[in-house]
């Protein structure tokens, strides 16, 4: 079963850490997802850039309305994720927990929907 690992943090939190423990989280999270991977579980994983790079696009009445900024103002966003295939909840649970950034904030697990006539890459 394929599940997304949305990692939501506080970014002022992150860029208040010292650059070395920075740099310590982002290694352990590229050794997690060599280690994910080398079990047959990895099939994607990537920071995000900061809040502030964000555009957003809705559509009303037709026309699409382009805003900068996150999609809702909070003190946690959405600062990565990883894509995993693996058994059941209790696998994705536990490579959440492995997750550097759960110590910042959280990691929402959502299950994928196999929607047929997507494109497999």
């Amino acid at each position: 079963m394929k599940y997304i690992l949305l990692v939501h943090h506080n970014e002022d939190n992150f860029a208040m850490l010292p650059e070395s423990e920075q740099r310590e989280m982002r290694e352990e999270s590229v050794l997690l997802a060599n280690q994910i991977h080398a079990n047959g579980q990895y099939r994607d994983a990537a920071p995000l850039q900061p809040t502030s790079s964000t555009t957003c696009v809705r559509v009303r009445e037709g026309q699409p309305v382009v805003t900068d900024g996150p999609y809702v103002e909070t003190r946690e966003h959405l600062g990565g994720y990883y894509l995993v295939d693996v058994r059941n909840l209790d696998e994705a649970i536990g490579i959440a927990a492995r997750i550097p950034g759960a110590r910042l904030g959280a990691v929402e697990i959502r299950p994928l929907v196999d929607l047929p006539g997507l494109p497999k890459i």
